[in-house]
């Protein structure tokens, strides 16, 4: 009853054309599966669209077969498209995400042994005698005999497949391996049943390819979901993966050995014999190739940094030693170029270590862009980079000057963009000093890479005898972040960076007036940051990153350049207003400031009484003879000097008698209750008088309202500056109140 129920030619066309409504939506999961991922495991699913769209194809002239001739011949050209299925599954197997350390072909090969083997025991034991028997359906049988021979190669490298497979690949592959077993278990059904003239449309064998196909578009699903895993290009295969293949090949050995050697010598045989020798022998070739990949690797992992893919310390100092001995026989020269990156520290503290490798990741390309392709690129730990460039100082220059220009585009880094600055230190070893070190010469490119660090020098800092090898904990201290968190920090620090090189940061000016006279004498540059948003950073926002990070050089720089500037265009205007400065701790450490300050208003046509320096308290503490020099090469060129924020100290009274200074500036907390405390009163007049008896011009600082500027100029101040006189201003509204008369109500 079920043979003949199995055979009706209704069921028949229902049974084809449910295996075709089947494969239709495997082919929709591949297909969009293929578009959703990328690289080998979008090609993956191409090739498993390809075989379900063959084997569809085969079903649907089967089923005309069935419905227009009422029998489906074997074989036939539906044949053709079923066949294209593992052809396609066995492509996507290869393609299939596997440990690095085996190759495509190894599993590939793997298949051919097992299923000639598989194959070799099979014909000697069950098929053969049927080959034998078979007749005119010699062709049928061999067709017949295909599809099962074919999806024991599928299994097979499934299978090996399998093995290497990473965990995130595991669940779709083990999916489609299932799916493939469904197929292989039909197949086998199929030539059994088709040898015995005993198929037919509807069979019982026919659950297994519906099973299949249900499988494989289950496995289409769950394939978008994977997740591509890190693996280990050095791993080594499992020793599953290693030996499966020769297990069958074992059994088909004895197999065939218990057989008589007239059936051995059939060509059926001898032709997967030899093409088993042929396959073993390539797979053992390939292991050959692939050990020496993988000892190849090894050794250059060990002379590599495994995070930028940079020569590491090893090698760097190999190659040195190399060129060094070539520079002392043959006089050849080079140089080393060492860079490190200025508060790496801080990425990696406030973004985060991910970051922080992102960022060395885009140095090590930049830099391996710059250098030429004779030159060894590495880096050395942390964020310490360096380079060994053969060739004359020019070379080495060129090389250096290409790194500063990197470094002015930001890095895109996981949303974050970071303008990073290097230190870059350069020493060569030329003709004058042969018997130069490597370990030397590597010290002398430290020593400069470290002097620009202090100098927070943004070019190449080329080595000379005075240099000295700073300990390196000096630079990298960890500094405290401002409010808003350590990446608000972090942009705030590269975008302050950008202002200070484009000279974006401004100055606005405080005009100061004689108490007695209501005449405009001075104006106080004050800094300021505008912004892109149109508004600006008041300098209590940023100098502290200023400071920290040692800008305040170039940041004073730029103060005195802007306000030399506006002093010249004010003369030229017909107004001669003297300009106000502060000076910073790195400032007063420089013995030439004096000289520089000299040549600006030389170079200028500006008199020396043109600028006014204030200095605050707090660098004298530690340093007093030093400050005291740089004091009196100011004075002695005509530069006055004021002590800024006096009275917020300790030993104020001690600098009015030790410093040589024009003025002294009391600060704004030291008159805020003079208005309601005689005692603070009388205090700023002793104050006065004792600044008065040194000769000294008595400036006073935060004037708000009328009664306070009443009772400072009462109490003898000299000079005043406040919202009570004026708010600060631009240069161009600064002149345009110098240039009006005097008026006697602002002195009242």
């Amino acid at each position: 009853m079920v043979a003949a129920w199995s055979l009706s030619p209704t069921v028949s066309v229902v049974n084809d054309l449910i295996f075709i409504a089947l494969t239709i939506p495997g082919i929709v999961f591949a297909a969009l599966a293929s578009r959703t991922l990328s690289g080998r495991r979008r090609m993956v699913w191409v090739s498993i669209a390809i075989g379900l769209a063959g084997w569809g194809i085969g079903q649907v002239i089967s089923t005309y077969y069935e419905v227009a001739l009422h029998h489906v011949p074997f074989p036939s050209v539906a044949d053709a498209g079923f066949l294209l299925l593992p052809v396609g599954a066995c492509a996507a197997l290869l393609f299939f995400p596997v440990d690095r350390s085996q190759s495509r072909t190894r599993l590939f090969l793997d298949g051919i042994i097992v299923a000639g083997s598989l194959f070799l025991a099979s014909w000697v034991t069950i098929l053969e005698p049927l080959w034998v028997s078979g007749g005119p359906r010699r062709l049928a049988f061999v067709i017949s005999m295909i599809y099962p021979l074919a999806d024991i190669l599928v299994l097979t490298i499934a299978a090996v497949v399998l093995v290497s497979a990473s965990a995130g690949h595991r669940l779709s592959l083990m999916l489609l391996t299932a799916g493939a077993a469904c197929f292989a278990l039909s197949d086998s059904g199929f030539a059994y049943l088709d040898a015995t003239d005993a198929y037919g449309s509807g069979n019982i064998t026919d659950i297994g390819w519906a099973a299949g196909l249900l499988l494989i578009s289950v496995a289409a699903v769950a394939a978008r979901d994977g997740q591509d895993d890190e693996r280990d290009s050095l791993a080594l295969p499992g020793w599953t993966s290693v030996w499966m293949p020769y297990a069958p090949l074992l059994f088909a050995g004895i197999v065939a050995a218990a057989q008589p050697v007239p059936l051995l010598k059939t060509p059926p045989v001898l032709l997967v014999t030899g093409l088993l020798v042929v396959a073993v022998l390539a797979r053992q070739f390939v292991a050959v190739r692939e050990n020496r990949r993988l000892v190849a690797t090894v050794a250059d992992q060990a002379m590599h940094d495994p995070l930028t893919g940079l020569a590491n310390r090893a090698l760097f100092n190999e190659r040195l030693e190399h060129a060094m001995q070539l520079h002392e026989r043959e006089a050849l020269s080079l140089a080393v170029v060492s860079i490190d990156l200025n508060d790496f520290k801080l990425v990696n503290d406030n973004l985060g270590h991910l970051v922080g490798d992102d960022l060395l990741v885009g140095v090590a390309r930049r830099l391996r862009d710059c250098a030429r392709k004779g030159d060894t690129v590495a880096r050395l730990g942390g964020d310490e980079f360096s380079i060994l460039v053969v060739g004359g100082a020019a070379m080495a220059e060129r090389v250096g000057g290409r790194i500063v220009a990197v470094f002015e585009e930001p890095f895109q880094l996981s949303g974050h963009e970071l303008l990073m600055r290097p230190s870059i230190g350069l020493a060569m070893a030329d003709s004058d000093n042969p018997d130069l070190a490597a370990e030397e010469l590597l010290r002398r490119a430290d020593a400069a890479m470290y002097s620009a660090k202090r100098a927070r020098f943004r070019g190449v800092q080329i080595y000379n005898p005075d240099m000295h090898l700073a300990d390196e904990q000096h630079f990298d201290a960890p500094a405290p972040t401002p409010d808003g968190g350590g990446a608000a920090a972090v942009h705030l620090l590269g975008r302050l960076r950008q202002a200070v090189d484009n000279a974006e940061l401004t100055l606005v000016y405080q005009p100061k007036f004689d108490l007695r006279t209501a005449e405009m004498v001075g104006a106080e540059g004050l800094l300021r940051w505008p912004q892109l948003d149109g508004s600006v950073l008041g300098p209590e926002e940023f100098l502290p990153l200023v400071r920290r990070h040692g800008l305040m050089g170039l940041v004073t720089e730029l103060v005195i350049t802007r306000a030399l500037d506006d002093a010249l265009a004010w003369r030229q205007a017909g107004v001669d207003v003297p300009v106000a400065v502060n000076l910073f701790a790195p400032s007063m450490a420089n013995s030439g400031l004096p000289a520089t300050l000299v040549k600006a208003l030389a170079d200028r046509g500006l008199r020396p009484e043109s600028l006014v320096v204030e200095i605050t308290e707090d660098l004298f503490l530690g340093r007093l003879e030093q400050t005291r020099m740089v004091l009196e090469q100011l004075r002695h060129n005509g530069i006055r000097v004021a002590i800024d924020d006096f009275g917020s100290g300790y030993s104020a009274l001690s600098y009015l008698r030790d410093l040589p200074i024009d003025e002294v500036k009391l600060d704004r907390n030291f008159i805020a209750s003079i208005l309601v405390d005689a005692r603070a009163a009388a205090v700023v007049r002793a104050v006065v008088e004792l600044a008065h008896v040194l000769d000294l011009t008595v400036v006073v600082e935060g004037v708000e309202d009328a009664a306070t500027a009443k009772l400072v100029r009462e109490l003898g101040c000299d000079v005043g500056q406040g919202f009570y006189y004026g708010q600060p201003v631009s240069p161009e509204e600064l002149l345009r109140l110098a240039q009006r008369p005097a008026s006697g109500t602002t002195a009242q």
